[in-house]
């Protein structure tokens, strides 16, 4: 009887770890990373046209958090490659989220927390990233590398302005390639040491956002408790990350940090994703004069799709966004930032790209206006970006 029950245990208990290994993951993502319903524009055959012509680059998505394939087409999720190709994407971003606090939300939030520590265990990730922030962001490069090498080459990393040079000559050319680049959201994962932005580098990152959804010894966040400024060591890692050719990120900083961080650079500094507070006021969006400090820098704001950045899910709504920062500071200055798979509902996933492109045509941008706001602004500062400094 006792060797029945304990038979029974086991099995009970194998079976839980199937469910959770297998099946907890994927009802995790699908619970955060959802396309609903929207008000879509109707698309004509010209903007089709002319979409089918741009050079288009978003820059932030975090699917690499997540365990699905990036190569298969999925119902899941925003992005896969499949779905990159049918929206025309140039280059997509892919961010690595390393830690993020339970109950997030936008106000105040501490880093005594952690949902990814889970998450890594039950994606069966190696068990160095379970501890360890930095190996989550090695293990995320891996991930994108490992990708592009079982793509039959129609998935690269984008490493150097040659990369990026070659890859738009090949679209040109005829070729369904598309690029990805390397980001992080939160230098947390330099678990405290310079030394180790080097590390991020050689392991192909060129782009870092100083802070995520809670202080950390780099800088303050919009959504910490205390929201300061750069730290001695975040001072540093501006500095060092200018000499290596890795661009700076803004976005989720505290304004302290943002204004620190603008008063420091001297190289196009970007806000990879979220909003305007002109247009959907909320904290995490920039300010006027964050928008033309970003501007004097000679960087990109990229505008999400999500309501947390455009108070709706509307394509048309992204177009506002992107008019009101046209009209503060140019047409040069803004570009797509979805922060797609980043635990946000979208009305659109990357395969519908399209639809932001008739969203402009609907709102009167020119379409030499909106090859810059669709890929040729952020494809302009990620070129220049990534070239080492003096």
């Amino acid at each position: 009887m006792i060797r029945k029950l304990l038979t029974g245990l086991g099995a009970v208990l194998v079976l839980a770890a199937v469910g959770f290994f297998w099946l907890a993951p994927g009802i995790v993502e699908r619970g955060m990373n959802k396309v609903e319903p929207t008000e879509h524009p109707k698309v004509s055959d010209a903007t089709r046209k002319l979409h089918a012509s741009l050079e288009i680059a978003d820059m932030h998505a975090d699917t690499l958090l997540w365990s699905r394939s990036l190569l298969a087409a999925s119902h899941q999720g925003q992005v896969d490659l499949p779905r990159l190709v049918q929206g025309n994407v140039a280059l997509q971003v892919f961010s690595s989220v390393t830690k993020t606090p339970k109950h997030q939300n936008y106000d105040a939030n501490t880093g005594d927390t952690d949902n990814i520590t889970l998450l890594a265990f039950a994606q069966l990730q190696p068990p160095r990233t379970w501890t360890s922030l930095l190996e989550r962001s090695l293990w995320h490069a891996e991930k994108l590398k490992r990708a592009a090498a079982n793509s039959d080459g129609k998935l690269r990393v984008i490493l150097t302005a040659a990369d990026l040079d070659k890859l738009l000559a090949d679209r040109a050319a005829g070729k369904q390639v598309v690029g990805g680049m390397l980001s992080i959201e939160g230098l947390q994962d330099l678990e405290g040491k310079l030394d180790n932005l080097d590390r991020l580098h050689d392991a192909g990152f060129r782009m870092a956002g100083f802070a995520h959804f809670f202080d950390n010894d780099v800088a303050g966040s919009m959504h910490g408790v205390n929201k300061g400024g750069l730290t001695p060591l975040g001072r540093q890692v501006l500095a060092r990350m200018e000499k290596l050719g890795m661009i700076v990120d803004v976005a989720h900083d505290s304004h302290q940090t943002v204004a620190e961080i603008l008063k420091g650079a001297r190289r196009p500094v970007v806000s990879s994703h979220g909003g305007v507070q002109a247009t959907c006021k909320v904290n995490r969006n920039l300010t006027d004069d964050e928008i033309r400090g970003i501007a004097r820098t000679g960087g990109v704001i990229g505008i999400g799709y999500w309501d947390g950045a455009i108070c709706s899910t509307r394509p048309a709504d992204v177009a506002k966004a992107i008019a009101y920062v046209r009209d503060l500071v140019g047409i040069d200055h803004v570009g797509l930032g979805s922060d797609f798979d980043g635990a946000v509902t979208t009305g659109i996933d990357a395969s519908m790209l399209v639809e932001v492109t008739q969203a402009l045509v609907d709102r009167g941008f020119t379409p030499e206006d909106i090859r810059k706001v669709m890929g040729g602004n952020v494809l302009r500062v990620i070129r220049a970006g990534i070239v080492p400094g003096p």
